[in-house]
């Protein structure tokens, strides 16, 4: 739990860090594959940016996180109800066509993946949209307070397969930090 008493005690000053970050090209391809009205889940959505963002393009957003102080830094930026969860308590079934997991699951150890996974899958509607992100690496590591899971293209795609998703485009993005990102567009497979 170190990793959400890092968000609890940092929210303000990481909401302000994060909230200005350019994602605007990575929602794009999120979006081009959306209609407007479409209902999304913001899972893990931290200050509420891409929450935001979504809510002027016309989706109806759910946004949710396991930081009680993100969740207010995110209601203070979004007007937006901003559920209290962690990824473990997902409980939604067949309300979302797309889940949006920016720079968010990869605070989940390797293991409970799969578990969470299908918790994202069963919150979706058939073939609905989902994008996640891991930093590029292997396996589980603490940097800091933080934990993280790190994730290679091909190792991500067969994750997504092994759960039920069928990827439509993996690819890797570096970020201004010099971070280079493995981001993935899938669709739930029906059944």
């Amino acid at each position: 739990m170190a990793t959400l008493d890092f968000y609890d005690g940092n929210a303000e000053e990481y909401g302000r860090m994060t909230f200005s970050a350019d994602m605007s090209e990575t929602r794009q391809v999120f979006l081009n594959l959306l209609k407007i009205g479409d209902s999304i889940l913001d899972l893990g959505c931290g200050s509420g940016r891409d929450s935001k963002a979504f809510l002027e393009a016309g989706l109806a957003v759910t946004a949710v996180d396991g930081s009680a102080g993100m969740c207010e830094v995110a209601r203070r930026n979004t007007g937006l109800p901003v559920r209290n969860l962690l990824f473990t308590e997902l409980d939604y079934e067949n309300v979302f066509d797309g889940v949006w997991a920016c720079a968010s699951l990869l605070h989940v150890p390797s293991p409970e993946l799969p578990d969470v996974l299908s918790k994202v899958r069963r919150a979706l509607k058939d073939w609905g949209l989902f994008y996640c992100c891991f930093k590029k690496g292997w396996g589980g590591r603490t940097d800091g307070e933080r934990y993280y899971t790190d994730m290679l293209p091909n190792a991500l795609s067969d994750l997504l397969g092994e759960a039920g998703f069928l990827p439509i485009r993996v690819w890797e993005k570096q970020g201004a930090d010099g971070t280079v990102w493995v981001n993935a567009v899938s669709r739930k497979t029906s059944g």
